[in-house]
């Protein structure tokens, strides 16, 4: 008698609700109104708009712990689906992350925050010492690579922190993720939050992730000709003739504009805490940002003259573009697609969408465990210190489902990237694609 007492909409009808103001999602076929809630979500409203009117289930599985069950009741619309159906490859992930919580996995941290925390605190020491107590410029310079290589540690604990707790509680977790972001790297972690968690569920939309939305500098797909909206940004993404000039020689600008990387993330992190956005526990981001346009500014002024000041930023810019580069390696590459993600593929969107890096286990302290992209994306919850041990069992669910497994050499992994990056660049320089010429372009390419 109480199944039939339930009362049933189906998928087309969920489709409806699938904006701000009118936002519904399915959880293994029961619907939710999620429509006043949405701006408070943890994980900001753009995951949830992304996904809006469609069966969230295995994404709501990725990034929630088991105890985020209870609070869904108060959104529980009385609806089921009607049509709910599960697929083969969702069945067997929600299988493989059922075993990995009983095998306690998503707990077992084994210490990685705190021999990384060790190792930032100590290399921050050695940074301060060999730039203040030293007169080398050798030192000097060895100094800001190190603070280059401690950015992109500190990072990676930031980046954990986001994902799972890397501390004993919630309050010391927001802690970690202020001193580690922002202090340290002058990165907003709320920045980072709003923009990476949008990337996840969106992995590699051309429209819908941030982190492939890089016009005028950079285009991975002739797509982005077409001056395709930002759903994430809410704005046009403009292939105008500047666009144009600097993307047909992307692949040459390539590696020296991720030098300059950091420069637009300190833009973005100052553009988001000073906006009318909402942004969590702003108060504390803004203060970290400013402890770390203290602490930097005032390293380098003790430098004896310009000279060393400008080589010491420079050096510490490139040491942390690797970092970039890793970022832009388990992505730019691999396949891309337009319009929102879709719920009942979470898995074949996230193998498509991601490059691994091979290398000896000895250097994941160097990656951060993310050169296990496909692994992160699919279990971000995961702590990086067991993302190499369920590989295996990742590599084995592609086979079975014929999706693609696909680990690259650091090398190769560049190579890949450059002919994506060479391959939009060529097709910019054809004049039929759709762009204003001028004289300026015209000089530049009169001869091929």
């Amino acid at each position: 008698m109480e199944g039939e007492n339930k009362k049933y909409i189906t998928s087309e009808e969920l489709k409806e609700h699938n904006k701000a103001g009118d936002l519904w999602i399915s959880i293994q076929g029961k619907v939710y109104n999620v429509s006043n809630w949405a701006k408070d979500h943890p994980g900001g409203e753009a995951p949830l708009l992304n996904l809006a009117g469609q069966d969230v289930t295995d994404a709501f599985i990725a990034y929630h712990p088991g105890t985020a069950w209870q609070y869904l009741d108060p959104f529980f619309t009385g609806y089921y689906l009607r049509d709910f159906k599960v697929t083969e490859v969702s069945k067997d992930y929600r299988r493989l992350y059922s075993e990995f919580s009983k095998m306690g996995l998503f707990d077992k941290k084994e210490h990685v925050t705190l021999y990384t925390l060790s190792s930032v605190f100590v290399m921050f020491a050695i940074v301060v010492y060999g730039t203040i107590g030293c007169t080398s410029v050798w030192a000097h310079l060895g100094s800001a690579l190190l603070l280059g290589l401690l950015w992109m540690q500190s990072t990676y604990v930031g980046h954990d922190s986001g994902h799972y707790e890397v501390m004993s509680g919630p309050g010391y977790n927001k802690l970690a993720q202020i001193i580690c972001g922002n202090c340290m790297t002058g990165i907003s972690i709320a920045w980072w939050k709003w923009t990476h968690n949008a990337h996840h569920i969106s992995c590699n939309s051309l429209d819908h992730d941030p982190d492939l939305q890089h016009i005028p500098v950079f285009a991975v797909s002739t797509r982005f000709f077409n001056s395709i909206k930002s759903c994430f940004y809410g704005r046009k993404l403009e292939f105008d003739t500047l666009s144009r000039f600097l993307i047909s020689y992307q692949h040459w600008t390539f590696y020296p504009v991720l030098c300059f990387a950091r420069l637009n993330l300190y833009l973005q992190t100052l553009l988001l805490l000073f906006s009318r956005r909402k942004v969590p526990d702003r108060a504390f981001n803004i203060m970290g940002i400013l402890v770390f346009w203290t602490w930097f500014p005032l390293l380098i002024s003790t430098l004896p003259n310009w000279g060393e000041r400008l080589m010491f930023v420079l050096a510490s810019f490139a040491v942390c573009s690797i970092q970039h580069l890793q970022f832009c390696l388990n992505h730019f590459a691999a396949d891309v697609y337009e319009g929102p993600p879709n719920g009942n593929d979470w898995f074949q969107k996230q193998t498509s969408g991601t490059l691994d890096i091979s290398c000896s286990s000895w250097m994941d302290w160097f990656f951060g465990g993310l050169q296990f992209q496909l692994e992160h994306h699919l279990f971000p919850r995961l702590p990086r210190a067991q993302l190499r041990k369920v590989s295996p069992l990742v590599i084995d669910l592609c086979k079975k489902h014929n999706l693609p497994y696909r680990s690259l050499s650091f090398i190769e992994a560049n190579l890949w990237t450059l002919k994506t990056l060479r391959t939009a660049a060529l097709q910019a320089r054809v004049i039929s694609n759709p762009s204003s010429q001028n004289l300026l372009w015209e000089a530049f390419n009169t001869h091929g």
